[in-house]
């Protein structure tokens, strides 16, 4: 894994080209056998109602979800009310690979880019516990991903994720702030109709 943390948090991870075309594809199925049960919805931003210009689902035990009373994670879907489909083998593999002493993660949230989408920096922090890491999965276009310290006014720094590639948040970066700035139409064909997905796995309560 490569540490990416000069001049910055310790604990930034990059794996490139962690899954090859076989497992993106592999794992492009199972996450769409999961939108089947919980489809994409969008959500919108606390107080202002704004909507995101990502679509997002969720699987696992939890779901991280966002709407005018705030963020949270939930059992159920926003929308259909049914709880999230099961976290696939194959991300629950990744987790114990990259971090094998950490307990098991409770969300994967689901982000789907279409070209004209982005994510402001933010961090993520509406665990309960930030002991595991985040990790992070891209698949189809290539994105510009800019990751900075442990306040908004920190220096940042940008760099390409391609599809297959994984990032790691753990340590002090567990904190950092991230972001999408933009996605690269055409730099995958993963995906059918273009775009990017973004599978980000959290562990969310306190293990018992």
């Amino acid at each position: 894994m490569k540490d990416l943390s000069l001049n910055g948090p310790s604990g930034l991870g990059y794996l490139p080209g962690y899954f090859d075309r076989d497992a993106q594809e592999a794992l492009l199925a199972e996450i769409r056998a999961v939108v089947a049960r919980a489809p994409f919805y969008r959500p919108v931003m606390p107080r202002t109602g704004k909507p995101f210009t990502v679509r997002m689902s969720n699987c696992g035990p939890l779901g991280w979800v966002s709407d005018i009373n705030g963020y949270r994670y939930q059992p159920l879907h926003p929308d259909t009310g049914l709880p999230w489909p099961a976290l696939p083998a194959r991300l629950t593999a990744l987790w114990r690979d990259i971090a094998p002493q950490a307990p098991d993660p409770e969300a994967c949230l689901i982000n789907y880019y279409e070209e004209s989408a982005r994510m402001g920096l933010h961090q993520d922090r509406d665990e309960e516990t930030f002991e595991a890491p985040v990790i992070s999965v891209s698949l189809g276009d290539t994105a510009t991903f800019r990751v900075g310290g442990l306040t908004r006014k920190d220096p940042t720094k940008s760099f390409r994720l391609q599809s297959g590639d994984v990032v790691v948040l753990a340590g002090e970066a567990r904190l950092a702030f991230h972001g999408i700035d933009r996605v690269l139409t055409g730099t995958s064909t993963l995906l059918k109709n273009g775009g990017r997905i973004n599978l980000t796995l959290r562990r969310v309560t306190h293990p018992a």
